[in-house]
């Protein structure tokens, strides 16, 4: 099986251009007739076959408290159930410089305060002590949903607390319904506090898993949780995560059924089955497992009962050492390609389900449009993308530009109760 493990940086793509023969009656007629033939002579780069849709999400209103001085925080997941339902996992909002423009993002910055931030000031994502950065986030709108136009639709106000609980928490990992659930539950994924929890779809809490705050590996106690996927039974898993090193799987009940996975043994040569960060899952439609291996920049594939089946780096083994890579997100689409995000180099990557790089695009910048930590991604049914990008402290949309090739736009995600219908 051949791959091809060299990631090119930046993709500059020059499609072909129809030549025309100089002198030729027939070549000069089309011209004449005003039917010249179409070019396609402009490049791919930064943001390929989209454009992002500036302006959107909208500011959030002033209802419940005043946003002057605050914008966006970290964005942990993002999650279109429709073009006019995106749900918003949100990690806080956070304080602007002064004589920034209101909602500026962290990312686009001038002088830069870093990556945009949810822990609380003094500790970092472990919660240990760390130098005082000097200011601290609020934490509002943790849960929120737009419409196409940007719009606040709705939000889970009441969520705030769960999520804040000092001193370790900082907000939402992860948000997503499952594929075939037909009351479309919202799972909400805490890693900081090691919490999964199951809320109806106006936002009653049904069932959670794992004890708040407490680190542990067991049938219902988790090390940093990340991210869950699911079968048509209901069987679902969890990636367990920065801390645990595994993959639990549970049964539509609810019901621990096994799990699997280990630190390395020799750090130098991880095998299969050993994990430094599980962070992100998907499941094809032959069921097969795809997880992101984050630390060893690697995929590892599975079959459902936990049985290795393939593994194939997500790093060229023709960098530079000192080039670094942190795939964080991930999602296999309706035409089978698997589409991750990687932080350091600013791109979003296609692949194939046998681990063959097929296609790249983004750049870094405080621009819209460009890339920074693309930790949630996701499409709706009009084939707009959607990226949560964690550092920049942005939410963004793109959308397909007029004649894009469909091999460069990513595929749905599967929603077998989709009842969506185009206007």
């Amino acid at each position: 099986m051949s791959r091809n493990y060299s990631l090119p940086i930046v993709a500059l793509t020059l499609l072909s251009i129809g030549a025309v023969a100089c002198g030729s009656a027939a070549a000069q007629a089309p011209a004449t007739q005003g039917q010249a033939q179409p070019r396609w002579s402009h490049q791919d780069w930064p943001s390929g076959h989209y454009k992002v849709v500036e302006g959107w999400p909208k500011p959030l209103p002033d209802t419940r408290h005043s946003h002057d001085g605050w914008t966006w925080g970290s964005f942990g997941g993002v999650y279109a159930e429709s073009p006019d339902r995106i749900w918003v996992a949100m990690r806080g909002e956070l304080p602007l410089p002064k004589d920034a423009a209101p909602w500026t993002p962290y990312g686009a910055l001038n002088p830069s305060r870093g990556n945009s931030n949810g822990n609380s000031d003094g500790l970092t994502a472990t919660c240990q002590p760390e130098a005082k950065r000097g200011w601290e986030r609020r934490f509002e709108h943790s849960i929120i949903v737009f419409d196409r136009q940007g719009n606040l639709v709705d939000e889970w106000p009441h969520l705030d607390k769960l999520f804040s609980q000092l001193p370790c928490g900082r907000g939402p990992h992860q948000i997503k319904i499952s594929p075939y659930d037909k009351e479309k539950h919202v799972w909400i994924i805490d890693d900081q506090l090691h919490m999964i929890y199951r809320f109806t779809y106006d936002g009653k809490l049904v069932h959670s898993k794992g004890q708040l705050g407490v680190r542990g590996r067991g049938p219902n106690t988790f090390d940093r949780p990340t991210d869950i996927a699911w079968l048509p039974d209901g069987t679902y898993f969890i990636t367990d995560g920065y801390g645990g090193k595994r993959v639990v799987k549970y049964d539509a009940n609810d019901n621990f059924i096994m799990d699997w996975g280990d630190a390395p043994k020799d750090p130098r040569n991880p095998g299969p089955n050993e994990w430094n960060t599980v962070h992100s899952i998907a499941i094809s439609a032959d069921r097969r497992l795809f997880v992101v291996d984050r630390g060893h920049a690697r995929m590892q594939v599975f079959d459902e009962n936990g049985k290795f089946l393939d593994m194939w780096p997500l790093k060229s083994p023709s960098w530079p050492a000192n080039q670094p890579t942190l795939f964080v997100n991930h999602f296999i689409d309706d035409k089978g390609f698997i589409w991750v995000g990687d932080a350091p180099t600013s791109r979003i990557l296609k692949f194939d389900l046998n681990g063959n790089f097929l296609y790249s695009w983004g750049a870094p910048g405080g621009q819209a449009g460009r890339l920074n930590c693309s930790h949630g991604i996701t499409t709706d049914q009009l084939g707009n993308l959607y990226l949560a990008d964690c550092f920049a402290g942005r939410l963004q949309k793109f959308e397909p530009i007029a004649g894009a090739d469909p091999d460069k736009i990513a595929g749905q995600i599967l929603r077998t109760w989709d009842t969506w219908k185009r206007p």
